[in-house]
């Protein structure tokens, strides 16, 4: 007879090499613990374009160094408070984030936000991909003295990719294992940066700066808290493995803490660099430009670690596109289902890398859309979560008409109108490189790129006041998991 202790040793197991799909995990191999979210969303804010972004606080915006602070301190609560919220759904079903929609939408209803959100994950893939390439190639540049060239281009993109599909494709134990490593770098390496700054900044001039408006502060946190509700649809796929009685509270405070640790010294100190160097708020390669206004000793080791924390912002983002793209009728196990997005994101790497004139117009537009196509969602599966807390594990691998899940013709009519009634009212009041709602200007919603409020909002009220289908009782995920047919695994040892 088997042991709690060798269920626990094989759940780990496989979890090193994960193997599991869409199917929910039964609670036999619930063995997460609540404090692995925190290294998780450290890991998902390593990236230097949050620099970036707090130079744009201080030039742009006009914002003083305590006005950023709180919008530094504002956005990942806002943001990764929802992340918390939202991963709540995934230890309640034990499931992948787009395949828990599939209750909420209807088998057929969940591949309209299910393919928008598939989409638009090409697009933040592309932006890693291209920022860690950046990287490589500044590096290179300032340690060996290897100039640019296009073979250098395609060949650094081509590493980042294969390394961010190798770690992805291992599963959630090797992410989280990765996550925790960097967590312990970037803090080493952030203090370094810090104490270098406090000795060589003109803090006369940084704190003699004049506050800016509050309503540009309130623009600031939609800014920086639109690349955090980018991560909400993903966090039950981080959050399956923990046990059913894991405290809400404890997951909430977790991912907060988490991005929270990372966005405010980033922030912070890309608003100081600004104040003698504010090109950083509009430079074109932010990664390059970092390595020019910080010593060679600091410059080099910092970048390395800004490139593993790249690496694996995108590791986790292909690790949720994987299910994603199941969950679309790719008849394919997880890790080539992974693979998809990995050549997409090479494709279209290489494109923004040799054509694009403006990289970072580029990011802040996709930023915007992204926000309002992932907010639609968010909405409604909120709204949704505050009737249903447990779900069909039979059901929601049953794609056909006799799924529980099935609603009307594959279709919930409230979910599915709510979705995009939201995603319509968020783009009348998003403006960008590439699209500009008629709503967009001359209020304060609009001018502030505050259209992904508007998006959950609408989509979250709408879907409370329409009529909706009963909740489903459920079965236990452990008589699932012994009786459903799961979708396609990969052998042992991939």
């Amino acid at each position: 007879m088997t042991t709690t202790d060798e269920r626990a040793r094989a759940a780990g197991s496989e979890r090193s090499l994960e193997t599991r799909g869409l199917e929910p995990v039964p609670d036999s191999e619930r063995t997460g613990r609540v404090r692995e979210l925190f290294p998780t969303w450290v890991a998902a804010n390593i990236s230097v374009l949050l620099l970036t972004m707090g130079a744009s606080l201080a030039v742009s915006f006009g914002l003083n160094l305590w006005q950023a602070a709180v919008v530094a301190v504002a956005a990942p609560v806002v943001s990764y408070g929802l992340v918390g919220l939202i991963g709540v759904a995934g230890k309640r079903g034990g499931a992948p984030g787009m395949a828990l929609s599939r209750a909420v939408f209807g088998q057929r209803g969940n591949l309209l936000p299910g393919s928008l959100i598939w989409v638009a994950r090409w697009g933040w893939e592309t932006i890693n991909a291209v920022t860690g390439a950046y990287a490589m190639l500044t590096v290179l540049d300032i340690v060996f003295g290897v100039e640019s060239s296009t073979f250098l281009v395609v060949a650094t993109l081509l590493v980042f990719v294969v390394a961010t599909f190798a770690i992805s494709g291992m599963g959630i134990g090797v992410v989280q294992k990765c996550n925790r490593y960097a967590t312990y770098l970037f803090g080493a390496f952030s203090v370094l940066v810090l104490v270098y700054l406090v000795v060589h900044t003109d803090w006369s001039a940084v704190l003699g700066k004049p506050a800016g408006s509050t309503a540009l502060m309130v623009a600031g946190v939609g800014m920086i808290a639109a690349g955090g509700v980018s991560w909400i649809p993903s966090a039950p796929d981080f959050a399956r493995y923990l046990p059913r009685d894991t405290p809400a509270r404890a997951m909430v405070a977790n991912s907060v803490g988490g991005a929270g640790i990372v966005v405010l010294p980033m922030v912070l100190m890309g608003a100081v660099m600004a104040v003698s160097a504010p090109d950083l708020a509009s430079a074109q390669d932010p990664v390059s430009f970092l390595g020019e206004i910080l010593p060679l000793w600091i410059a080099v080791p910092y970048l390395l670690v800004a490139l593993v924390g790249m690496l694996l912002i995108n590791a986790m983002s292909m690790y949720s596109a994987g299910f994603t793209a199941q969950t679309l009728g790719f008849t394919l196990p997880r890790h080539w289902a992974v693979s998809v997005n990995a050549v997409i994101s090479l494709v279209l790497g290489a494109v923004l890398m040799l054509a694009a004139t403006s990289f970072l117009g580029s990011f802040i537009a996709f930023l915007s859309l992204l926000a309002v196509a992932f907010s639609a969602w968010v909405g409604v599966f909120g709204a949704d979560m505050l009737r249903r807390t447990e779900y069909d594990g039979e059901a929601l691998l049953d794609t056909t008409r006799t799924s529980a899940y099935w609603y009307r013709g594959g279709f919930a009519p409230a979910a599915c109108v709510s979705w995009a009634a939201g995603l319509v009212a968020g783009l009348l009041f998003t403006a960008g490189d590439w699209f500009t709602g008629p709503l967009a200007e001359g209020n304060f919603v609009g001018e502030y790129g505050l259209g992904w409020v508007v998006t959950i909002v609408v989509s979250g009220l709408l879907y409370l006041v329409l009529p909706k289908p009963p909740v489903v009782a459920p079965k236990p995920v452990d008589a699932v998991e012994a009786t459903a047919p799961r979708p396609a695994r990969e052998p042992a040892g991939v």
